[in-house]
């Protein structure tokens, strides 16, 4: 939704986690817990054709979200398809541009084809990737490019891949440091830090001590990125997000608010 906001679930051990969902909605509790994965259906709101995703959930009003994967309506069984499609009808202002807001927020985050000319998302930067052939393989980015050395210069999986893993070391050169400088300061015991891939969370920290971050996160401008490590450490001392737990953000991370709102504008790159 238009809205952005942060909230914890818990799921087997204790864990907190920053998630895509928590900064435009999804399943909250169980009075509205999806109960399949919907059905596809297209209308026509003021003159556009819009496709959306009906889901019948067990619930007493008609909802509607809208996200990266595009409109969902939830809807009780008895409800009617008219009665779904007049309220989306009366709403039609607000769906046609919440949808056109949240495709300006998609970014093309990692190549299509691997090869120079494309975009590369670095740093909060859109780089333009310069693959040269050469004999020693390199990796040097400036304010305008990636330059990429390979010997497989043409071989686009092979270049991926040997960006894949520039990124990654590259992550880890960049979140070490802030997780060495947020963990004193809470707590004397510390934190194990792990790499993710995960595609619906920024970050998570669990009962053990043990912080996994994003690799995307080196894509995001660093002070985003340093936000969500302080977000995690304070889930050292607060696996919760109480007031106690958002206290200790701010102590970590002043002006922790703005970063948040910030944050929504970049969910496009956990679906990369």
């Amino acid at each position: 939704m238009d809205e952005a906001a942060i909230s914890s679930e818990r799921r087997g051990p204790l864990i907190a986690r920053l998630r895509l969902r928590d900064f435009f909605g999804g399943d909250r509790g169980n009075g509205d817990r999806l109960r399949d994965d919907g059905q596809s259906r297209r209308i026509v709101l003021a003159g556009e054709s819009v496709d959306y995703r009906l889901v019948r959930a067990r619930r007493r009003t008609i909802g509607m979200q809208i996200g990266l994967s595009g409109l969902t309506v939830r809807a009780p069984r008895w409800v009617s398809i008219r009665e779904i499609e007049a309220a989306l009808a009366e709403r039609d202002a607000w769906v046609i541009r919440s949808l056109a807001e949240w495709r300006t927020r998609r970014r093309e985050v990692l190549p299509r084809a691997w090869k120079t000319g494309a975009s590369i998302l670095y740093l909060g930067r859109e780089l333009t990737l310069a693959v040269h052939p050469a004999r020693k393989r390199e990796i040097a980015a400036d304010l305008l490019n990636l330059s990429v050395l390979h010997p497989a210069a043409a071989d686009e999986r092979q270049v991926a891949a040997f960006v894949g893993r520039w990124l990654r070391e590259e992550a880890l050169r960049l979140l070490a440091p802030y997780v060495a400088e947020f963990a004193p300061r809470v707590t004397t015991d510390a934190p194990t830090l792990k790499l993710s891939n995960a595609r619906s969370e920024w970050g998570s920290c669990n009962q053990h001590g043990t912080i996994r971050l994003n690799w995307r996160l080196v894509q995001l401008p660093p002070h985003l990125a340093r936000y969500i490590v302080a977000h995690e450490v304070a889930h050292l001392v607060e696996l919760n997000h109480s007031p106690r737990f958002w206290k200790l953000v701010e102590m970590l991370f002043p002006g922790h608010v703005e970063a948040r709102r910030t944050l929504d504008d970049w969910t496009a790159l956990l679906e990369a």
